[in-house]
């Protein structure tokens, strides 16, 4: 069988190095693009306004269920931006080995919400120390594995990476109908006409401002679909200025401020599973946006990101944050705008940072309803579906088995969305990677397109998921325009 070709080692400094045709070094690659101030500002806000809800979310669910208060909560809310900015800016601008130097948004992980809660209900202070010093455990574990499962790199062709990328996309929309709807299940007016009929009409003002604008305008129109939003909001009575009027002006999440972190065998365990599924959604995701900005991502593009990853974790709990993982959301915003500067992701890691010690700004941020973010969000995550289609457009789907490893992974992926309770009997322990579609899918495809493509071929055949070329301009997606 012949070998599977591998990954260039560096492939910041193959793209850097490429040669013009005078002989002299090529131009900046978009990626390491600086832009102007004020595009860099607006272009980073509109980042941390696609991803403020999902790093806010976490914290407001696991706070009262540890038995926190709302102000503990909301501490831990401010903390959850901080600790995200600063994993951000490990991520795009990196020292030494860590960082993927990829335009890639760190936050809060959803996937460690459900265990956080079984580690910490009821327990108040000590809960939060006991889920505290398990995320500081299997960060420092997973920054240890990371030069080992970066090679798994090999393991993801176009029908892989294309299925990963169409299932993150897929998977992110429930969030965005959920958000639509009202964003609280219990609320009273959850799923009423007002919350749909505005996350109707933010959508449209979205298609409108990229139909008609042009330039820079055209590449903030989201930004600029939310403000819109929440101007029209106002009137409809869907907007809160509660929280602007109960925060503080400047804050800072003191270091274990709920006590030194505590250290139990079975809560470390469950994290650590939850940081394998982070890295494995990382991996998936670092693939993803290194096809849409031209830049494909390495095995050491992706060792730096999992370190990245892992080292932010295990910092988090010492500003009293969460699990940091990917941001998939902003993937779809870079493949719709075509901002491909990591700087403009690193200003947005800056404005986390300051959200994080000045509470009332973050407040601000917090004024757009969720229906006003759900609208703009169906634009966002139906992005990142389309991207992965287009890939696997050049999966060489008519050949071998590659359509049914295809449908068997997005099959098995869509498990937890279009039935939410079908893993309700197994264990807690297993529900971690079980409800993650986008991890189930993942294995799925790997095992599938190793046992189809890889296992048992005679020498010199080629596999069949690695035969086609990639797209010229993985940028030239039909949703963006």
């Amino acid at each position: 069988m012949a070998a599977t070709p591998r990954f260039r080692k560096n492939a910041v400094d193959a793209h850097a190095g490429e040669a013009s045709t005078t002989g002299g070094p090529g131009p900046e690659h978009p990626v390491d693009e600086r832009l102007p101030p004020f595009r860099m500002f607006t272009s980073g806000l509109q980042h941390v306004a696609a991803m403020y809800a999902g790093v806010v979310a976490p914290p407001m669910i696991v706070g009262p269920a540890v038995g926190l208060s709302a102000k503990e909560t909301a501490f831990l809310m401010g903390a959850s931006l901080f600790t995200a900015g600063i994993a951000t800016l490990l991520q795009t601008l990196g020292f030494w080995r860590i960082g993927a130097r990829l335009p890639f948004v760190n936050g809060v992980s959803f996937a460690g919400v459900t265990p956080m809660i079984a580690i910490g209900k009821d327990r108040g202070h000590d809960g939060i120390a006991v889920i505290f010093g398990a995320i500081i455990v299997a960060g420092l574990l997973g920054f240890l594995l990371a030069p080992y499962f970066c090679k798994l790199v090999r393991f993801f062709p176009p029908v892989v990476t294309g299925t990963v990328i169409t299932l993150i996309g897929v998977s992110l929309l429930p969030v965005a109908f959920n958000w639509s709807q009202g964003g609280n299940a219990t609320a009273d007016d959850y799923g009423s006409t007002t919350n749909i009929t505005m996350a109707a009409v933010t959508l449209v003002i979205v298609l409108a401002l990229r139909k008609l604008l042009r330039g820079f305008l055209q590449q903030i129109a989201i930004l600029l679909g939310l403000v819109v939003g929440t101007l029209i909001a106002i009137p409809a009575g869907i907007t809160d200025f509660g929280a602007l009027g109960d925060a503080d002006l400047v804050g800072f999440p003191t270091p274990f401020h709920f006590g030194a972190p505590q250290f139990e065998i079975a809560a470390i365990i469950s994290m650590c599973i939850v940081m394998l599924v982070c890295m494995t959604e990382s991996t998936a995701d670092m693939l993803a946006l290194g096809k849409i900005v031209g830049r494909p991502a390495d095995e050491r593009t992706i060792e730096g990101g999992l370190r990245a990853d892992t080292l932010g974790s295990a910092v988090s709990p010492l500003f009293n944050g969460f699990m940091c993982s990917a941001f998939a959301q902003n993937i779809g915003l870079v493949a719709m705008t075509k901002v491909r500067s990591r700087f403009v992701v690193a200003a947005g890691g800056v404005i986390l940072v300051l959200l994080g010690l000045v509470p009332v700004a973050a407040s601000v941020i917090a004024l757009v309803p969720l229906p006003v973010l759900g609208g703009a969000g169906i634009v966002l995550f139906g992005s990142v579906a389309a991207s992965g289609i287009q890939t696997l457009a050049t999966a060489a789907l008519e050949k071998g088995e590659n359509a049914l490893i295809v449908a068997a992974a997005v099959g098995v992926g869509l498990i937890p969305i279009a039935a939410p309770d079908f893993y309700h009997a197994f264990p807690e322990d297993l529900l971690v990677v079980l409800d993650s579609g986008i991890s189930t899918g993942c294995v799925v495809a790997i095992v599938l397109n190793l046992a189809f493509n890889h296992w048992g071929r005679s020498a010199g055949e080629e596999p069949e998921a690695v035969e086609s070329e990639q797209p010229k301009d993985p940028m030239a997606l039909p949703v963006a325009h």
